[in-house]
């Protein structure tokens, strides 16, 4: 099996503009090699504001223009949003393909989606991406996707034939995003109903949310490993920003029969473009209608705190606002603290240890099952059906049989206190 290519790539970025500058530099790095290239070469601008041109000053417009000549280099990711004409300028006067920190991240979803829901998603993102960077030159990939999908032209032999087909290609676009979003919300419309079905059942909801790559995935897998159902597939995980960009949904059950649902959510970033945010607002719904969020955090990394604020950032951006949160501090196994180790809604775990787990279980049970009821139910023998169900999916603290019935005393979900109240004894 032949090793994927990496490409050696210049990394860049205008430090007097951006806040934790060296943060946000490693950042790009890791985005970087989540698509399969390499940061071969670093260059830093002193600057107070950009050049609305070419972003970076003519002066150092000319050192990358030699120093990547030097190294053979041939793509610059540039660690901020460009401008159309900036791109456009910068790879006239340097002869650099120009990728900015939203097409990267473009890049790197288009190539990480999976089903059909985030293949529409990415697509639309990408599309608007576009639409305002037509003129761009079409050495950017994003570009050649768009112009290829667009019957895009090149050749034109006047300014007008070559208007003409910009034109073509807006509408073109245009279509395509509107073709999208249309089968996007038909896909929609199915998850709303199996959404509706779960919320029917009474189930509460748990979202794992957090920066990429602090893991989710591996705390969703110790979770569904103890408590899942056994079809239960695990969900992928890898040492890689945005492993996965799908929503996965497990049901949990415990042995004294609670159960929930448990959804993993795509990780973010900090500067999530705004496409990709609204592109994905319907997966992110399940975090915005969860019972209990648990914000897993790389606490491994110096920059945990940068992180959470992202976290807290995005969250807001998707219209997630008072849903109770848990605090999952992972990776302790690759730090010095004791772990696990519980403080109010805090924890310091690692999501291998199975001791961690249980601890986290202990956590969130008692969040979403704090409105439990314990009651006393009389059942009629001819309702053992009733029976059968409140064993199955109750916990059942005593039986007794009755000469009118079996009593049982139980922990009630308001579902079920409900469905069933004609059966609670009245104290005397």
């Amino acid at each position: 099996m032949s090793e994927t290519f990496v490409q050696p790539v210049i990394i860049a970025g205008m430090n007097k503009t951006v806040a934790n500058y060296d943060y946000a530099m490693s950042e790009l790095e890791a985005l970087v090699e989540a698509n399969h290239m390499e940061a071969a070469l670093r260059i830093d601008q002193n600057l107070e504001k950009p050049n609305p041109a070419t972003f970076f000053g003519k002066g150092k417009v000319v050192e990358i223009k030699e120093m990547a000549e030097a190294k053979e280099l041939n793509i610059m990711i540039v660690n901020a949003d460009l401008t159309p004409s900036q791109i456009r300028n910068l790879e006239t006067e340097t002869g650099l393909q120009i990728i900015d920190r939203t097409g990267l991240i473009l890049e790197i979803f288009g190539n990480r989606a999976r089903s059909k829901e985030a293949k529409l998603q990415v697509k639309i993102a990408q599309l608007q991406y576009q639409l305002p960077r037509l003129r761009t030159s079409i050495s950017n990939r994003l570009d050649q996707q768009a112009g290829a999908a667009a019957g895009g032209g090149g050749g034109f032999t006047n300014r007008g034939s070559g208007e003409t087909q910009l034109e073509l290609n807006r509408r073109t676009i245009q279509d395509r995003i509107s073709h999208a979003k249309h089968e996007l919300k038909e896909l929609n419309k199915d998850e709303e109903v199996r959404r509706a079905q779960r919320d029917k059942a009474g189930l509460p909801n748990v979202a794992l949310v957090g920066y990429t790559n602090a893991g989710k995935s591996t705390t969703m897998n110790g979770l569904v490993k103890l408590f899942g159902k056994g079809e239960d597939k695990q969900v992928f995980e890898k040492n890689m920003l945005f492993a996965t960009l799908d929503t996965s949904i497990r049901q949990l059950t415990f042995p004294d029969n609670k159960q929930l649902l448990l959804s993993d959510t795509v990780g973010f970033v900090s500067n999530l473009p705004h496409n990709l945010i609204n592109a994905f607002r319907s997966t992110l719904s399940e975090a915005a209608n969860a019972d209990l969020l648990i914000q897993v955090i790389d606490y491994a990394d110096p920059h945990y705190k940068e992180m959470m604020a992202t976290t807290e950032e995005t969250l807001k951006a998707i219209g997630v606002h008072d849903v109770p949160m848990l605090y999952a501090y992972n990776k302790a196994d690759l730090t010095e603290a004791n772990y696990p180790n519980q403080t109010d809604d805090q924890l310091i775990y690692a999501a291998k240890d199975e001791k961690s787990i249980q601890v986290l279980t202990k956590m969130i049970k008692a969040k979403v099952f704090k409105d439990y009821i314990t009651t006393t139910l009389l059942i009629p023998f001819n309702d053992g059906d009733v029976v059968a169900y409140l064993n199955d999916h109750a916990n059942i603290l005593k039986t007794d049989y009755l000469a009118d019935g079996t009593q049982l005393t139980v922990e009630l979900n308001a579902v079920d206190a409900q469905r069933y109240a004609k059966y609670i004894v009245t104290p005397a």
